[in-house]
């Protein structure tokens, strides 16, 4: 598996072994008036509802201070999202991988304030996801990795040959840095690309923020190396600043200046 920071380093963050976690089950409380007549609930109806219940339930990650989840459109953290629960000087994020796929790594740092949660609702068909809490842009704390599946309406397809020639033809606006990285979007059905264009041990991003929001910057972390995009998508929202940068590991090498768009 080629990895973060070029063809052939080694991935620190990749999961180990994702386990799938079991159905959740959730009883209905159910307050019945004294004049009304509720007809006795047969097994079949029983298992139905509380089925639908805990599909209607998002699956959480919790670490202090942060809240990770992936829910669907019908409850009320659907897409992915990432709560701050702590007052204090750092921030939560959440960092994931969509469809199975670890070349590429997704990140939204939270940057509000506590009690705000920041997220996005474009997610695969399976995504592997945790909490972490940052200290500007170190990571100090994060917790177990969790995947669950099927939990998207209309999930993001798995896209992974693009090519950084491709991501440019398909896109409106790109910026490179020198060191190795691309970004590249387009603002038809929002998406983002971040290509790795040079074959060395280090690892290519886009930094960026969407629809004027400065509380919650998005991240892609391109891991399979030269030739390599990784793409997000953002649906009808705007890309709104925007920037490429090199890494090696989590230590910045070389970026270019944020673009207003």
């Amino acid at each position: 598996m080629f990895n973060a920071d070029g063809a052939a380093a080694k991935v620190d963050t990749r999961p180990a072994a994702l386990p799938v976690p079991a159905a959740v089950t959730i009883p209905a409380a159910v307050t019945v008036p004294a004049a009304v007549t509720v007809p006795a609930a047969t097994p079949e109806t029983t298992a139905g509802t509380a089925a639908a219940g805990a599909a209607d339930e998002p699956e959480c990650v919790r670490i202090r201070g942060a809240e990770a989840c992936v829910g669907p459109d019908g409850s009320d953290r659907p897409g992915i999202t990432i709560e701050d629960t702590a007052s204090d000087k750092l921030h939560p994020a959440v960092e994931y991988y969509l469809n199975g796929y670890l070349g590429t790594q997704y990140v939204i740092h939270n940057l509000a304030r506590e009690g705000e949660v920041r997220g996005s609702r474009e997610i695969g068909k399976i995504v592997t996801f945790r909490a972490a809490v940052y200290r500007g842009n170190r990571r100090v704390k994060y917790g177990r990795w969790k995947t669950v599946r099927n939990i998207a309406k209309y999930p993001v397809k798995r896209e992974t040959r693009v090519t950084p020639a491709g991501a440019r033809a398909r896109s409106e606006v790109c910026t490179s840095t020198k060191g190795a990285a691309l970004t590249c979007f387009g603002e038809s059905k929002s998406f983002v690309f971040a290509c790795d264009t040079s074959a060395d041990e280090y690892q290519a991003r886009a930094e960026y923020f969407v629809a004027g929001d400065p509380t919650a910057r998005f991240e892609i972390h391109q891991l399979a190396g030269a030739n390599t995009c990784g793409k997000a998508e953002h649906g009808d929202l705007a890309i709104s600043m925007y920037r490429a940068s090199v890494f090696d590991h989590n230590r910045r090498i070389g970026t270019r200046l944020y673009k207003y768009h």
